[in-house]
């Protein structure tokens, strides 16, 4: 009993959400309230009541936002910076900032997945840019550059530059990004969130060592996605 106490204090809902839950169970329980007393027949308000019932639930676990901490050095680790799974493992060419090959490494955030995203690395945020763009679906591979997104260049202790990209997807319309150009960050840290299912790519340079491998599950600020050289 103790420790389900203990996990739950490590769970909370995000600030991003808190209007939207409020609002959205202040009308449901309003519009239950009338079907309660307008019908004799009781069909009505259980009808609504299961259907908006569970969606409001479904939100709400959208909301969430565990309390983590990486346990170990974070000297030359990145962590994945999203809960969900791996979509890309691949070099490409980065030719918005960069101008070389990089490794890139895609997480995919279903609706069912925790949307706050986390620092990969320690460093320093160099630049944070927001692009308009298209609402593809996340996993595939144009929506890294024509979606809308918003980049967050992060240098580490070391100077190595890893790139971490926030990416709209079919359903999210929304990116909020907390990162500010010149501040310190750290693993453990919140970057943003999105809102709906969405991906987020980080651009490694070549000789990192991965760490996953397509398909696998990751939880945000847990997962060593890749080490440094």
């Amino acid at each position: 009993m103790g420790d389900r106490i203990r996990k739950l204090k490590k769970i909370r809902i995000h600030n991003e959400g808190t209007n939207t839950l409020v609002y959205s169970m202040t009308a449901i329980v309003l519009v239950a309230a009338c079907l309660w007393h307008a019908f004799d027949s009781k069909v009505a308000f259980w009808t609504f009541a299961a259907v908006f019932g569970t969606a409001w639930s479904v939100v709400l676990n959208f909301y969430r936002c565990p309390i983590r901490y990486f346990n170990g050095d974070t000297g030359r680790v990145v962590v994945a910076p999203a809960d969900g799974r791996v979509v890309v493992v691949e070099e490409v060419e980065e030719n918005d900032y960069l101008h070389e090959r990089r490794l890139m490494v895609s997480i995919f955030m279903s609706l069912f997945n925790v949307h706050a995203n986390w620092f990969p690395v320690d460093g320093k945020v160099l630049f944070v840019k927001h692009r308009d763009g298209n609402y593809h679906k996340a996993w595939l591979p144009k929506a890294s550059e024509e979606n809308e997104h918003a980049d967050v260049m992060i240098e580490t202790p070391e100077g190595h530059k890893v790139l971490c990209r926030q990416i709209a997807g079919a359903m999210a319309r929304r990116i909020v990004t907390y990162a500010k150009a010149g501040e310190e960050c750290f693993i453990d840290e919140h970057l943003g969130f999105i809102k709906l299912g969405s991906r987020v790519d980080v651009f490694l340079p070549l000789g990192s060592e991965v760490c996953v491998k397509m398909g696998q599950a990751t939880t945000g600020d847990l997962t060593v996605i890749a080490k440094l050289p």
